[in-house]
């Protein structure tokens, strides 16, 4: 199965006249803008062809970054992927310590209880100020249920990704 590309930044309007593209950082990892990086730049909306692109320069700008990619090389070209999305490979990601996971690998796994109970799918996570919560989604015989799970280590025991897997202690009252 082909993994899907992964959302790094967007771009939200034009900076001078040589091309420069303002953008919203959608990573922890600004630094992954440096000189050199190769992006991939899918048009809002997925309308259009995406194609590579180049970061030649990068600097803080007000709500974000200001970048220079080497493709884009005046205003005009530059407002016309205003809204456009920078992604890159899945193996391109920054890495991260053990024992954390990037969004795009949780969403899809199975989870069940340490009882072997199976709860359901994970199709999002919600951010929170104190800790992510798990959206679980069960679908069976017309039946929609959703289970909203703190994502804390008291909780969640144990993600497998070879397996799509997710171990969870749920909180007494939880699914009541």
């Amino acid at each position: 199965m082909a993994q899907e590309l992964v959302s790094v930044g967007k771009i939200t309007g034009t900076h001078g006249v040589q091309g420069e593209v303002k953008i919203l950082p959608l990573t922890d990892f600004p630094e992954r803008f440096r000189p050199g990086t190769r992006l991939i730049l899918v048009p809002e909306g997925g309308e259009g062809r995406a194609f590579p692109v180049t970061v030649t320069r990068s600097r803080p700008g007000k709500g974000g970054l200001i970048l220079k990619l080497a493709e884009i090389n005046d205003r005009d070209q530059a407002a016309a992927v205003r809204g456009a999305i920078l992604k890159v490979e899945p193996w391109a990601v920054e890495p991260l310590p053990e024992g954390h996971y990037y969004i795009y690998q949780l969403i899809g796994c199975r989870v069940y209880t340490q009882a072997g109970d199976y709860l359901g799918t994970l199709t999002d996570v919600l951010t929170t100020g104190a800790n992510d919560v798990y959206v679980v989604r069960e679908h069976d015989a017309g039946n929609a249920r959703e289970v909203l799970i703190p994502a804390l280590k008291e909780v969640v025991r144990q993600i497998d990704l070879n397996t799509r897997e997710i171990c969870v202690a749920l909180p007494p009252g939880l699914l009541d």
